[in-house]
């Protein structure tokens, strides 16, 4: 019987073309650092030997796992999909793979950083919406690799992220732009867990006040656990009843804004005639439902986080402090209107026989 035929190793390849085992390395990688000249001669030595590199290998030689670990508090959100939708694709073509780690609930939370299992598995960490603990940030720096923060500022750490102050900033100046002056903030209480953009959101939206001559008034600002349509109702309830109730709402997130849109229509209240109404993310339900709002785009969060994690990954001298802000832009819909217009035709329409 024959002996088994050997598999050509790395060391092969690397005899074959004259280099070390690690430019081999580097070059299936598809890495940068290698010149034209040995990747042709490191591919060629391949072919013939009929070599296919595996991950683990590379690993054994570069140190690297080939992989970005993701860490989530939940799947179950437009923005989160979206991200990771644009994620996905740009790893793969980096010839990266990408794990998921999901934490919806404390004892999970607690299991992960106990554990730390993205340690041994990834070259690197994207933290997704996700408020820690002073004590479980320092856990994150000991890894050892880049960890990158997503949808989030922090400080000294590198980050990705809307500018949810100038977007709510602007978002209210639609608003008085319009001619309100009496405007809501409805905070949504649980949708997500994380705080971040909503503290950002609520100080942009008081800038604006501010910056109009305007007093921040406490009662306009009411929050309403989500999603919960009584909540909503009791939020709503309480700024109908003030003795100078608002003329506009301007939502925390757009599914907010909508939960709010169906309460005062049930409650023949007109949108925009007697209040209008303003989200912020541009989610696919705002369109559904011709909702101004406060873009942000979610995919492009998840493609330069991706970038970013790749810049870090393959230089160890990029800035481990970068911090990517995007942009945000009002889009004006049906739900918004000026005051005095608005106030007229909702007249127009109860006269009318």
């Amino acid at each position: 019987m024959p002996p088994a035929q050997r598999h050509p190793t790395m060391a092969d390849v690397a005899e074959r073309a004259g280099v070390s085992t690690s430019t081999v390395s580097r070059t299936l990688r598809g890495l940068s650092t290698v010149s034209p000249e040995v990747r042709a001669r490191v591919e060629r030595a391949a072919r013939e030997l009929d070599f296919a590199i595996s991950r683990q290998a590379a690993s054994l030689v570069t140190g690297k796992t080939g992989t970005v670990a993701v860490l989530v508090c939940t799947l179950n959100s437009w923005f989160m999909g979206s991200a990771l939708s644009a994620l996905g694709p740009m790893l793969r073509a980096a010839d990266l793979e990408l794990n998921l780690y999901v934490v919806p609930d404390l004892d999970e939370r607690a299991s992960f950083f106990k554990r730390l299992p993205a340690r041994r598995n990834a070259d690197a960490l994207l933290v997704f919406s996700f408020d820690l603990t002073d004590e479980e940030t320092a856990r994150l720096d000991d890894l050892g690799m880049p960890v990158i923060y997503v949808s989030q500022h922090v400080d000294g750490r590198p980050s990705v992220y809307v500018d949810d102050v100038a977007g709510a900033l602007n978002g209210t100046r639609h608003l008085l732009n319009l001619g309100h002056r009496r405007i809501a903030f409805l905070q949504a209480v649980g949708s997500s867990g994380f705080s971040f953009s909503s503290s950002e959101r609520l100080l942009g939206y008081q800038q604006a006040l501010t910056e109009a001559g305007l007093p921040l008034d406490e009662d306009l600002v009411v929050a309403t656990p989500f999603p919960d349509k009584h909540g909503t109702a009791k939020a709503l309830g309480k700024l109908l009843s003030l003795r100078e109730p608002p003329t506009a709402v301007f939502a925390e997130h757009d599914e907010a804004a909508v939960a709010a849109i169906r309460v005062l229509r049930a409650a023949q209240i007109g949108v925009p005639e007697q209040m209008s109404v303003l989200g912020f993310d541009d989610h696919p339900v705002a369109d559904l439902f011709d909702l101004s709002t406060v873009a942000q785009s979610p995919s492009d969060i998840g493609r330069e986080a991706g970038e970013l994690a790749l810049r870090l990954i393959n230089d160890p001298d990029a800035d481990h402090a970068r911090h990517i802000v995007l942009p945000s832009h009002v889009i004006p819909r049906a739900t918004t209107a000026p005051l005095f217009q608005a106030q007229n035709r909702g007249q127009e329409q109860a006269g009318s026989p």
